[in-house]
């Protein structure tokens, strides 16, 4: 209950998320009038409690270096310096949710992750890099990036020391130590650390290629793959190897080349110990040991382990015969056949 009637206005703002004080200089909003003049003073540097703006934020910052926590949760006994941030606690027992957007119906349990989602739906983004002025709408994803130009690594494997800009490739790193791998394709039974991992592969059963390019209508099973393939249409190589100076047009690529020239290979098979360059051609060659052939001709059903030994049997169907001698015009389904045929010229020669 409220006693007066713009208390309750004020109040309804925090259900509905409406924000309709704006700072000028910003455009950062806030529920209650009085929220956006201790906001001003940020701009200001009039902050008249110490460091900070408000009066209520000097005492709750007292309480953290003092580790003075009296505010505890009646459900796991977690403690914390204020009421509010309790209250915010609570949720995740009760599963309350009371922030709802209402563009898409999604809900939330603070203000400000509402706030923040609503800038998916308006395009919003307040937050600029200011070396390349990449915009983002939140400040988390503009600090991440921030690690591209500083080249900052802060997420470090207690295992083996390699270091991350962020802390979810961390996490993901984390499962070749531990090898765990708890989601499972119901259709082959294959497992991957993380749920996207499986999503990605379902299609290769469903054949689902989501990922459509514009220009050429060409479709993919992962986004990142379609992003790769534009730039064959832009010629865009942005990518250079600081040994030899080739160029290409994604990272991933750029890194299996410098191999070439380190010999590394990092990825190893555990039953015959045979070395690869990339995960790629180690995924394919396990197919050996464990007798999976995955690609499937659509005219006789016959598999293969590999798609391009499905695309050259292909040619057996469709008479195509891509290789053509330069000497006498003879053409062959397959590079080898070529190869070998050039021979009979150099002999004659």
């Amino acid at each position: 209950m409220f006693t007066r009637r713009h208390h309750l206005t004020t109040h309804r703002h925090i259900h509905v998320g409406e924000k309709p004080h704006v700072c000028d200089k910003c455009d950062e909003a806030f529920s209650e009038f009085c929220h956006l003049e201790h906001h001003r003073q940020s701009h200001t540097a009039d902050r008249p409690h110490k460091c900070f703006t408000r009066l209520g934020n000097l005492r709750k910052h007292r309480r953290i270096d003092s580790a003075d926590k009296q505010y505890t949760c009646d459900v796991c006994s977690r403690m914390f310096t204020d009421r509010r941030t309790l209250h915010r606690h609570k949720r995740t027992h009760t599963g309350d949710k009371p922030f709802v957007c209402d563009s898409c119906g999604r809900a939330f349990c603070v203000s400000g992750s509402l706030h923040r989602h609503k800038r998916i739906h308006t395009g919003d983004k307040p937050y600029k890099c200011n070396e390349c002025d990449k915009t983002f709408n939140q400040r988390s994803n503009l600090n991440t990036h921030k690690r591209i130009h500083s080249g900052e690594k802060p997420h470090v494997c207690d295992v083996c020391d390699k270091a991350f800009p962020r802390l979810g490739h961390l996490k993901q790193h984390r499962h070749i130590h531990t090898g765990d791998k708890s989601y499972k394709c119901f259709v082959c039974n294959k497992t991957f650390a993380y749920p996207q991992h499986l999503t990605t592969h379902i299609r290769i059963h469903t054949s689902n290629k989501p990922h459509v390019c514009d220009i050429c209508q060409k479709a993919f099973k992962q986004l990142r793959s379609l992003k790769q393939h534009k730039r064959i249409h832009t010629g865009d190589k942005v990518y250079s190897c600081d040994l030899c100076s080739k160029r290409f047009s994604d990272g991933c690529t750029l890194q299996r080349h410098k191999r070439i020239h380190t010999g590394d290979k990092p990825y190893i098979c555990d039953i015959c110990h045979r070395a690869f360059r990339d995960s790629g051609s180690l995924h394919r060659h396990k197919r050996i040991h464990t007798g999976d052939k995955p690609h499937k001709c659509n005219v006789c059903d016959k598999t293969f382990n590999q798609r391009s030994n499905l695309t050259m049997h292909k040619r057996i169907h469709s008479g195509e015969k891509p290789y053509v001698c330069d000497k006498c015009g003879k053409a062959f389904t397959q590079l080898a056949h070529l190869m070998q045929h050039r021979h009979t010229h150099t002999r004659s020669d």
